[in-house]
């Protein structure tokens, strides 16, 4: 028996984060995306209460979504791959409250942009970001896994291949590694040169690379069309059907069986 498609959103969580559960409940979504902390800071002192994490697992269940099929978005500033030391040390502590937030939560993953590696060094940056991930799972025990999201490439963003996520997570110790992986955006995938809009049979071969070159298969995918051109670079989400991949790509993705079992998550205006 196949696995189910937990095609979900990125919640809007204006009132709590229970909320964002009920309206993705409400619109039928079997998966969920939330913020656990404002975006664009670095929530080192930011925790979940103990009421807060019941509200928002009582909304899970009335939603019907299971815990596990949860993710949280890591803040956009945890920039692991930068060479800065007192930078790493500030993302690396918001990394580790990001899953601890999570844990508490009770939810399945943390995906998180590995951000920039301004000095050029990418050894060095696959290194920075693999010390960040293994030294939040070594301060916070769970279930909750902790993911890599490609990038978009754009200037020295790292983790735009699958080979930059394969250094990665290659550096985390194996005891820790089941509690990692790695997911993809497809305007990600798109806008850093992998063209998945050629045909199915492009993409197919597409996601076996990554398959092969990182060892396992994504752990998530994140739905959305691309602004930008193949190879621009650009991090820019469209509603599907209305960007550069168009909608024939994501009916492609769908038919693909690591499609199944794991959270498709819509980033789109609107979802």
């Amino acid at each position: 028996m196949s696995k189910a498609l937990l095609i979900g959103v990125h919640a809007v969580d204006n009132g709590g984060i229970h909320m964002a559960a009920l309206r993705a409940g409400a619109a039928g979504a079997r998966a969920l995306q939330i913020f656990t902390a404002p975006p664009k800071f670095y929530g080192e002192r930011a925790g979940v209460k103990p009421e807060k994490a019941e509200r928002f697992r009582a909304a899970l269940k009335q939603a019907g979504i299971a815990p596990e099929h949860v993710m949280a978005h890591g803040a956009y500033v945890l920039g692991v791959a930068t060479p800065d030391p007192a930078k790493w040390a500030r993302a690396s502590a918001g990394l580790s409250k990001e899953l601890e937030r999570s844990v508490a939560l009770g939810i399945g993953s943390v995906c998180f942009h590995p951000g920039s590696a301004t000095d050029g060094d990418r050894d060095a940056a696959a290194e920075r970001v693999a010390r960040a991930i293994t030294a939040a799972l070594k301060a916070v025990q769970g279930p909750t896994r902790l993911l890599v999201e490609n990038s978009a490439g754009a200037g020295q963003t790292f983790g735009r291949s699958a080979a930059e996520v394969r250094d990665i997570l290659a550096q985390v110790p194996d005891a820790l590694r089941e509690r990692t992986g790695y997911g993809l955006d497809s305007c990600h995938m798109f806008a850093s040169g992998y063209d998945i809009a050629e045909s199915e049979a492009a993409q197919r071969a597409i996601l076996d690379e990554w398959e092969s070159t990182v060892g396992e298969a994504p752990a998530f995918f994140h739905l959305n069309d691309s602004e930008g051109a193949l190879g621009s670079n650009r991090d820019r989400h469209m509603l599907i059907g209305e960007g550069q991949i168009g909608s024939e790509p994501f009916q492609w993705l769908l038919r693909d069986s690591r499609s199944r079992g794991i959270p498709l998550i819509l980033e789109t205006p609107h979802a």
